[in-house]
C-alpha cells in the first residue's frame, strides 16, 4: 500500500502524463461481455520524473545517504532488467531523444515547487526501509 501510494504521489506531482496504462478489451462472441485488463507499462515520462528526483532532492533534504538508497530502490523497481538502474537513468538523461521529455519533467518539478518536491524527496529517504 505504501509503495503504491508513494509512487502515485511522487510521480503524479512531477508530471501529469505519468502513470499511463494500456487497456485491453476482449469481447466474447456470445454475450458481449467486456473484460478489461490493465497492463502497466513504464513510460519515458515516468523515467524522466524519476531521474529529475536525483537532481532536485539533494539540495532539498539532509538525509542524502538515505535518499540515495530510496532512489536506487525506486529506480530498480522501474528498471528491473538493468544491472545498475541509477546509471541507466543517467545514461538515458544524456540521450538526444530523451531531452524533450526530460525538459518537461524538469518543468513539472519546478511548477510543483520546493514544498511538494521536498515531501517527495523526504518520502524517498524512508523508501528503502
Amino acid at each position: 500500500m505504501k509503495l503504491s501510494m508513494f509512487k502515485s504521489l511522487s510521480l503524479g506531482l512531477l508530471t501529469t502524463t505519468l502513470m499511463t496504462f494500456s487497456v485491453t478489451h476482449a469481447a466474447t462472441q456470445q454475450n458481449e461481455n467486456i473484460e478489461v485488463t490493465p497492463t502497466q507499462k513504464i513510460t519515458q515520462q515516468e523515467l524522466a520524473a524519476i531521474y529529475v528526483l536525483s537532481e532536485v532532492c539533494p539540495s532539498l533534504i539532509k538525509e542524502n545517504d538515505q535518499f540515495k538508497k530510496g532512489y536506487a530502490k525506486l529506480a530498480q523497481e522501474y528498471l528491473p532488467q538493468e544491472q545498475d538502474p541509477v546509471n541507466a537513468l543517467q545514461k538515458l538523461s544524456k540521450q538526444k531523444s530523451f531531452k524533450s521529455i526530460l525538459a518537461e519533467a524538469k518543468s513539472d518539478a519546478k511548477k510543483a515547487g520546493d514544498v511538494k518536491n521536498k515531501e517527495i524527496c523526504q518520502e524517498l529517504t524512508t523508501y528503502s526501509n
